[in-house]
């Protein structure tokens, strides 16, 4: 039985070990650990920026995502971007991502200052990008541009 719910500080070790993991899986990142410890400690600590989501088997954190808000004037209401999502390689292709996204999908549905939900994908995860179509989402809308400073 898996259960989702938002985390808690006793997660953070294994958000920041599957963070480390899914950028060396999905784009050959080596991480840094202390950079991405603090990065997951501030959004744990300033609910402001967004919520990790996890997905339990018994005592075992399996799976997690986070979210992120941004705002649209258009919608008078925020938008959920969901970013980071790991699954632990064990628990693939049983629905876990499914439950954490349709968890987070019923918060937004039941709520009156959400608008909707969004993520962006690398184009070269094909695996990924058939996950969410799937699921109803769709990339119809809008295409991802991004200026990033190089890596110190």
């Amino acid at each position: 039985m898996i259960q989702i719910g938002k985390a808690g500080m006793d997660d953070l070790e294994t958000i920041v070990e599957f963070q480390i993991l899914m950028a060396k899986e999905t784009e050959g990142l080596a991480l840094k650990k202390p950079v991405v410890t603090e990065g997951v400690r501030k959004v744990m600590n300033d609910k402001s920026i967004g919520y990790y989501y996890v997905a339990k088997s018994g005592h075992r954190t399996v799976a997690c995502l986070l979210t992120l808000f941004e705002w649209s004037d258009w919608r008078n209401a925020q938008v959920v971007w969901i970013h980071s999502v790991f699954v632990h390689p064990e628990y693939r292709s049983k629905g876990i991502f499914r439950s954490l996204y349709n968890h987070v999908q019923d918060e937004v549905k039941g709520s009156t200052h959400l608008a909707g939900l969004r993520l962006y994908v690398d184009k070269r995860n094909k695996t990924a990008r058939e996950v969410y179509l799937k699921m109803g989402m769709n990339s119809d809308h809008y295409e991802l541009f991004e200026w990033l400073k190089p890596k110190q």
